[in-house]
């Protein structure tokens, strides 16, 4: 059959140290890892897939793993007493992904605007509508919320954000359409509805 890519599953956070014993009795192992704000510890990634990694081999061969020596593996990936292969192409098109998804950061929540959120963390807290989406992990996101009686554009960081489902269920307020002693904001009033 020759070499082909397989699944194989780890110990709970193992990957790393199952790739590293692995990769000493000479295979070719891939462990998809993504950047990430919550790294562990002495790392800046994660494994895309916690407890699975990939390996390269001739499962038919005398140059099987063994697992004896490599104890943070627990074994092969199987579906009813069958190992499944993975084409090359799969391999390839999941490197290409992840190389894509850690030029723009790693994984993070990217709120996109008009989405309805509630501020989790910080000093604002409350139910806000995302007005613009941060660009990087590190870039923080413009909102609207209510503060004071008032709706008031504000910057928040990603994490201090949770997605809500329906402003109408949260009540979410409305957006001003008045400054006050009757005077319309651009868009609304009369002249609006006159205009459409």
């Amino acid at each position: 059959m020759g070499q082909c890519w397989y699944t194989i599953r780890t110990k709970p956070q193992s990957e790393y140290v199952a790739t590293t014993e692995l990769k000493l009795q000479g295979f070719e192992v891939f462990l998809p890892c993504v950047k990430s704000p919550q790294p562990r510890i002495g790392r800046d990634d994660i494994p895309l897939f916690p407890g699975y990694l990939f390996i390269h081999c001739d499962l038919y061969s005398a140059e099987v793993p063994s697992f004896g020596i490599a104890p943070h593996v627990l074994g092969w990936v199987q579906f009813d007493g069958m190992i499944p292969t993975l084409a090359d192409d799969d391999i390839n098109s999941l490197v290409e992904r992840l190389e894509v998804i850690n030029n723009e950061g790693g994984l993070w929540r990217r709120f996109e605007a008009g989405e309805i959120v509630e501020v989790v963390a910080g000093h604002l807290q409350g139910f806000a509508q995302v007005i613009e989406a941060a660009k990087s992990p590190e870039a923080r996101v413009k909102i609207l919320i209510e503060f004071m009686g008032r709706t008031v554009p504000a910057q928040v960081s990603w994490e201090s954000l949770k997605s809500v489902e329906s402003s109408l269920d949260r009540g979410f307020p409305r957006s001003r359409r008045t400054r006050g002693g009757r005077r319309w904001i651009r868009g609304f009033g009369s002249r609006a509805q006159a205009v459409s």
